[in-house]
């Protein structure tokens, strides 16, 4: 019951007073219901005020993309023809072949490595804890092309590679290094390894975001550590590592460039050696540079088509929409619906 000593309730513009409740607001040439409520389905549109700086943009960019291709396919120092010439040759199709398996293998061996060390660091042993986040420490902290190089030497240290007995003990079967380890070799080593450290921390980071229930659960069923990690959360840390994996792999596609170091026969490499020999640097970079951008664009979109399967919900909009909308300088939402409580829809 209301207090007698407290004042009544102001009345509200165009309507009685509503007991106990704040005063509401109708807009002007609305009348108010025979309740005194105004009516939930009235709305009216807020349109955005006009940008004319980001149109300026837009027009600005536009121009000066243009002028960059018109100039670009004019100059007369860029030979187009040569780069048709070359686009599909042999060689060149060779080397792109070589760039593919070199990223799928040390793409594969890389996450088994890097699963392998991710449960190292999350074990109870400090001794198996220790030596992966050395591994991780070391192969993390020096730079890619170090590694590239020391493995293309490695014969420089160890002259001939072999099984056997340690310790100077009876060697079953042995190798000359240099023999075996060619530049294919050497790069498959040095990428694969590198990338081992780099999937181990998100391998890590994945396995952790799970919730330690979903682990307690399994072992409550009777289930081993191994039937946990492969089928309790792993399966569930897929969608916190699919992401950065993706990330990974398209770094994995442009870093086999490096191999060229080391005469790896990869993409790079043969176009190296194509413009060493008729001297058209630019025209055999950008035949390359074409290629890294198909396979990059491919694997952008099976990244995220793999992203929607894991996570549909959470997974972005696929490529070609989100370019289409970032063309557009009033996105976001230019027109609100709003209603009278101020909610947008």
């Amino acid at each position: 019951m209301r207090d007698p000593a407290m004042p009544a309730d102001p009345p509200k513009p165009g309507g009685a007073p509503q007991p106990g409740g704040a005063p509401q607001t109708v807009p002007a040439g609305h009348a108010p219901s025979a309740a005194g409520a105004v009516d939930d389905d009235l709305a009216f549109e807020v349109t955005g005020r006009p940008r004319p700086a980001r149109w300026f943009a837009v027009l600005a960019a536009a121009f000066f993309a243009v002028w960059l291709a018109w100039t670009v396919i004019v100059n007369p120092n860029l030979h187009w023809d040569i780069v048709a010439k070359y686009q599909f040759d042999g060689v060149i199709l060779d080397g792109l072949w070589v760039t593919v398996q070199l990223t799928l293998i040390s793409q594969v061996v890389g996450i088994v490595i890097g699963v392998v060390v991710a449960v190292m660091q999350l074990s109870d042993n400090p001794v198996l804890r220790t030596t992966a986040g050395a591994y991780t420490w070391f192969f993390r902290g020096t730079p890619l092309l170090v590694q590239l190089i020391f493995w293309f030497n490695l014969a420089l240290l160890f002259p001939e590679i072999s099984i056997g007995i340690p310790f100077d003990g009876p060697k079953l079967v042995s190798w000359q290094s240099n023999t075996l380890i060619t530049g294919f070799v050497a790069a498959l080593l040095g990428l694969s390894i590198n990338e081992g450290a780099y999937m181990s921390e998100i391998v890590r980071a994945g396995i952790q975001s799970v919730d330690p229930g979903q682990r307690e659960a399994g072992a409550s069923l009777g289930m081993s550590n191994r039937q946990i990690l492969t089928r309790v959360m792993l399966p569930q840390a897929m969608r916190v590592i699919i992401p950065p994996f993706g990330n990974q792999f398209i770094s994995m596609l442009k870093t086999t460039s490096l191999v060229s170091v080391i005469a790896g026969a990869d993409l790079m490499t043969v176009s190296q050696h194509l413009y060493l020999a008729n001297f058209e640097v630019i025209a055999l970079l950008i035949v390359a540079s074409i290629w890294y951008l198909v396979l990059t664009t491919i694997a952008s979109v099976a990244q995220h088509a793999v992203e929607r399967k894991f996570n549909p919900a959470g997974a972005p909009p696929p490529l070609h929409r989100r370019v289409l909308a970032n063309l557009r300088p009033g996105r976001g939402g230019a027109r609100k619906r709003v209603t009278k409580k101020g909610e947008g829809k």
